[in-house]
């Protein structure tokens, strides 16, 4: 929002810096000056981003309250001579409030005999340098209201209304023009002030069309209403309705405000369009509402505390009791002493995100300025307690990034076709941001698949992503976490011998999973079992560590690189990082380096399809023909080749060359060793189906 730093200075008489030290100083203070302009009126313009849980500081006194409270200086109160007597007798207006629950406060007041016309004065002279639209006199003093103290209000042509006001909640169908020329059909949820016969307006979002002030206007009902946010907040966004009543209402009202706001009003209609105050100010209450706003329980708040929390000060001094106290009195708390550096803290009715005593403190630090604390380390006497899975934690993420993974992290939220696709389903949250983020993600895969998606739409063609995190299932009443792991990758693979290059991602991947999963103790298979729905049909496996699945990986369906608009194969494995922590860590042990040469001994063999890599690694790592266990040093592949028409290989088969290395840690092998082992690794592959090729 805007604000005038002339505006300010008419209500800080005493403030003893200029407008460029003011923003600095309100900027460290948390109600941030985003940019600084010469103002028409004189002064500087200040365009400022006050956060939403400080609706209190978003108007011209508000703002200068914190300012006096940051340079102590007096604070000029905001109703002096606002206080508006009648200036005829007369009996209050009617005002009934039949929603209690969301409408806790209602004033009304009634002016007789204006002249409408256009604004002048410092109304006219603000709104210039503002760039605020004048509309006419009693319109653009509802703006002023708000903009100089926050609470929002409205002025009714009095002759429109029949018989009294009534805060009711709409019926259903009713239907009502608002002032925008917009007609909306109303719901039963919705608040409305009314008349005895028809709605006016929609409470704390936009008054009605027939009841509005004109050029014809005589008589005007002045209003100023506390109402609830979040009846409010869902009234504005069932009707696609934001206005600057409904930004402050939505986030909490002062509920004292609304008589300060409709006496300020009077007093401003009166002087610039003439006529008579008629009656009393009416003033109707719900006490339960009062009791949960303007008179809540006094926090107990000790200085002990602040000055534990906060530490040491620049100057050595610390946070005293008199800075602790003249802080928060300045605030707007009321402070009541009742021990020695002990106070219990009335809160003001206009700062309802204080409810604790850290807010207190907080609000001490925050105003004292958090550059004038010393930098130091809070005090801790106890030890570090690792967690049971940190070993397994670092061992996932050390091993990863050393395959060239580079870890990532994408959104809690997923959407609820996501949340369906690659989960089963999921968690739905109550109050979401969009549509697109509505489920709590029971898969890290699906914001794998939106990271790689992100980086392929930038020009960054091969990626290698990894996620640790938690996923969530169970249901909105009981919700379940775990931690999940997923690996992402696209471009950049390599074809070898073993195989061809639209498959070399893929195997690229599986081989990352094997050797993270060879870090645990425990056989790592593969099934290709029935696969998620987001995996392509032929293009992934189920991944096993001791026989249990631990996760699938596969690539991304044709439907799901459509539907990302992805033109290249991505591959994505969704891991359950629970199981991984659980898991029992394999021991590094450290074997004497042989001082005797090695021998490799080539075998080429062609075996049908149902004899995998891991079928022909263990029946090779089994001890036969005199070997001992360490003298089989490795057995690995070195070529794979299928032939799709079925000559040099027939269907159903493929060739494989394996390269198997011996050597002894007290010998040199003999030519006779070498032949007999060759001979039974010749017998063992036989055995298992396979053909020699000569």
């Amino acid at each position: 929002m805007n604000i005038l730093t002339k505006w300010l200075r008419s209500y800080l008489p005493e403030l003893p810096v200029d407008d460029r030290q003011l923003a600095e100083d309100l900027t460290l203070r948390g109600i941030a000056v985003e940019g600084e302009f010469d103002a028409a009126c004189g002064g500087r313009l200040y365009e400022m981003d006050i956060t939403t849980n400080r609706v209190d500081a978003m108007n011209h006194y508000g703002v200068a309250r914190e300012a006096a409270a940051i340079y102590n200086v007096a604070l000029k109160p905001l109703d002096a001579g606002a206080a508006v007597m009648e200036t005829k007798p007369g009996e209050g207006f009617p005002v009934r409030i039949e929603a209690k629950d969301l409408c806790g406060r209602f004033t009304a007041r009634v002016i007789r005999g204006v002249t409408v016309g256009a604004s002048s004065g410092l109304i006219a002279e603000y709104f210039a340098a503002l760039g605020q639209k004048q509309i006419s006199a009693p319109v653009d003093v509802t703006n002023f209201g708000w903009m100089a103290m926050g609470q929002p209000t409205h002025v009714f042509d009095l002759d429109k209304i029949v018989g009294g006001i009534v805060v009711r909640r709409a019926r259903a169908g009713e239907k009502l023009m608002l002032l925008d020329g917009t007609e909306k059909t109303l719901a039963a949820e919705d608040l409305v002030v009314a008349d005895e016969e028809k709605a006016l307006g929609l409470a704390g979002v936009m008054g009605g069309w027939d009841s509005r002030v004109t050029e014809g206007t005589k008589n005007i009902l002045v209003e100023a209403a506390w109402f609830d946010q979040a009846a409010i907040r869902a009234s504005s966004r069932r009707h696609g309705l934001h206005t600057d009543a409904s930004h402050r209402f939505e986030r909490g009202a002062d509920f004292n405000a609304a008589p300060i706001g409709n006496n300020l009003v009077t007093r401003l209609v009166v002087e610039q369009s003439g006529g008579e105050v008629v009656g009393p100010l009416v003033d109707v209450v719900v006490p339960e509402i009062a009791a949960k706003t303007a008179e809540r329980k006094a926090i107990s708040l000790k200085v002990s505390e602040v000055r534990r929390h906060l530490g040491a000060t620049v100057d050595g001094l610390g946070v005293g009791e008199d800075v602790v106290a003249r802080y928060l009195s300045a605030l707007g708390c009321e402070m009541t002493q009742t021990g020695v550096g002990e106070y219990a803290v009335k809160l003001p009715s206009w700062r309802l995100d204080l409810e604790r005593e850290i807010d207190l403190i907080e609000e001490v630090a925050r105003v004292y300025g958090y550059n004038r604390f010393a930098d130091t380390l809070p005090s801790f006497a106890g030890a570090v307690v690792e967690l049971p899975h940190v070993e397994q934690e670092a061992t996932i993420r050390e091993t990863l990034r050393a395959l060239g993974f580079t870890e990532a992290v994408s959104s809690t939220f997923v959407s609820a076709e996501e949340a369906e696709e690659f989960g089963g389903g999921g968690v739905a949250i109550g109050n979401p941001l969009s549509a697109e983020a509505g489920m709590l993600r029971p898969s890290l895969a699906p914001g794998m698949a939106t990271m790689l998606a992100l980086n392929l739409h930038r020009d960054v063609s091969s990626v290698r992503l990894f996620e640790m995190g938690t996923v969530f299932g169970g249901s909105t009443i009981e919700v379940k976490e775990r931690v999940g792991l997923a690996l992402g990758a696209t471009g950049g693979a390599v074809a070898t011998a073993l195989y061809k290059a639209e498959d070399a991602l893929f195997y690229e991947v599986k081989g990352a999973i094997e050797a993270l999963l060879a870090k645990f103790v425990g056989a790592v298979t593969f099934e290709v079992g029935e696969l998620p729905a987001w995996i392509a049909e032929g293009r992934g496996a189920r991944v096993l560590l001791a026989g249990e699945a631990v996760g699938v990986f596969g690539e991304l369906s044709a439907a799901e690189l459509q539907a990302r608009k992805l033109r290249q194969p991505c591959v994505i494995a969704s891991m359950d990082g629970q199981r991984l922590f659980e898991a029992v860590l394999r021991q590094p042990v450290s074997r004497e380096l042989s001082r005797f040469q090695a021998v490799e001994r080539d075998f080429s063999f062609v075996f049908p399809d149902a004899v995998t890599w891991a079928v022909i690694d263990a029946a090779l790592h089994g001890v036969g023909a005199g070997l001992e266990r360490d003298e089989l040093r490795s057995v690995r592949p070195v070529e794979i080749f299928r032939d799709a028409k079925g000559k040099a290989v027939a269907a159903g088969s493929y060739s494989m060359l394996l390269r198997v290395v011996f050597q002894s840690n007290e010998r040199t092998l003999t030519e006779e060793e070498i032949a007999r082992w060759t001979e039974w690794v010749v017998a063992e592959l036989t055995g298992l189906g396979g053909t020699q090729r000569v």
